[in-house]
């Protein structure tokens, strides 16, 4: 592969195959090295997703040249994605330093509005040989800086997907079917038929939303109904948190950022090879 992708070929392997790709929201260097040497290890796609306040805190060019190192040094594909970006500049600005694949979030706007923006991603994008994923539906919960109250959340009409994706051009498709940013509150409820119609109706891949703190099960009867990509972030963070935090309550003088990172790696690896397990992924190349 020897260089960052987009996700079509991965993603369209993905569905043929009735697997989905695991997109591990990184934040850092150490956060980057981890879910690549797991899906390195496990032999399995990676999708590097990337927020906004990400992008902002690491520096765009610093992530496509840590991508660009992870893909020389690995023999499996990597893309390295934009994850909920609302701004075309934004958006724009991070395809022409090397991001090679795109998720212009929309949602919060009217469907006629949303399909506008979306267009226009599109239009620039695929000039350069970038995906483009979009969502149709709002999930409860944040999202790094953007945040949907229970009441704001909407799940995606099947009817509407198919005129949406008609009309965008895009290359999967974020779908609502009740999961959530975050963690949850009590066990999450899915809309298993709701996303059966989706899949019926609409031909790219599909990508779930908000898939930490998801029982295995219901994420693998997801990825069993048409799912594609699974977005993981929460569910990586907490535990590389709690291990830096029980490192410094057991060593409190410590300093050196490689001792008290290095339990958090530990910790957030055991995660990232549970997931992409879970996943499917695994000796896929």
């Amino acid at each position: 592969m020897h260089t960052i992708l987009s996700t079509k070929q991965m993603l369209l392997n993905a569905q043929k195959d009735h697997y989905a790709v695991p997109a591990f929201n990184i934040h850092n260097m150490e956060t980057m090295q981890v879910v690549v040497a797991a899906a390195s290890e496990l032999r399995s796609p990676l999708i590097l997703a990337a927020t906004p306040s990400t992008v902002a805190y690491a520096n765009r060019d610093y992530l496509v040249a840590m991508g660009e190192v992870a893909a020389k040094q690995t023999n499996i594909p990597i893309a390295l994605h934009l994850d909920h970006h609302e701004k075309f500049d934004e958006l724009k600005a991070a395809i022409d330093s090397g991001f090679r694949s795109a998720m212009i979030d929309a949602s919060r706007e009217p469907l006629a509005k949303n399909i506008e923006l979306v267009k226009e991603v599109v239009s620039y994008a695929h000039a350069y040989d970038t995906t483009v994923e979009a969502e149709l539906g709002k999930l409860v919960g944040q999202e790094d800086d953007l945040i949907v109250g229970e009441k704001d959340s909407i799940y995606t009409d099947p009817a509407v997907a198919v005129k949406f994706v008609e009309e965008t051009g895009i290359d999967s498709l974020a779908v609502a079917i009740g999961t959530a940013h975050g963690l949850y509150k009590g066990r999450p409820k899915l809309d298993f038929e709701r996303l059966k119609e989706i899949c019926s109706k609409v031909e790219i891949p599909l990508v779930l939303h908000g898939a930490s703190d998801v029982p295995d099960e219901l994420v693998q009867k997801a990825i069993s109904l048409g799912i594609c990509k699974v977005n993981v972030a929460t569910d990586l963070k907490i535990p590389f948190a709690d291990a830096v935090k029980k490192f410094f309550q057991e060593n409190p003088q410590a300093n050196d950022p490689r001792k008290y990172m290095t339990p958090g790696k530990d910790a957030m690896w055991e995660i990232a090879i549970h997931k992409i397990k879970m996943c499917g992924s695994e000796n896929r190349y």
